[in-house]
């Protein structure tokens, strides 16, 4: 289940952000872009919880999987089968993604001009421990 939702969830959303930039090329991000490719992520992650919810909890994210591991919500065992699960359906939708596009480039994200990578890792940290 882990795998399916999490495949669904990076398909549809990275998904989203390539329809973007392929249907305004050479335009900058605007508010209204931003808008709708994050609309599509929220549809996205309602549907991949959906589908996991009463099977394994519908984590999604191995942040949120790693913290049931450290809290004992979940064993050790089942957490691991679950983040390789979720690793491997985001690196199948990447896949599937390339394939079916053609090609087109899968939007790699990084941090704004300026930001180091300490302080980007530790942006990181705070917003996933505000998601988790």
């Amino acid at each position: 289940a882990e795998f399916i939702s999490t495949l669904l969830f990076v398909f549809t959303g990275v998904g989203s952000a390539i329809a973007y930039d392929k249907l305004t090329a050479d335009a900058a991000l605007d508010p209204a872009g931003l808008v709708a490719i994050a609309v599509c992520h929220g549809f996205a992650l309602f549907v991949a919880v959906s589908i996991a919810a009463n099977i394994s909890g519908g984590h999604v994210n191995p942040a949120v999987t790693f913290g049931l591991m450290l809290g004992g919500q979940i064993t050790f065992i089942t957490g691991t089968f679950y983040l390789i699960a979720q690793l491997l359906g985001s690196t199948a939708a990447c896949f599937l993604l390339k394939f079916v596009t053609g090609g087109l480039a899968v939007p790699i994200h990084g941090v704004a001009a300026g930001v180091g990578a300490l302080e980007g890792f530790v942006m990181e940290i705070i917003i996933t421990f505000a998601l988790v």
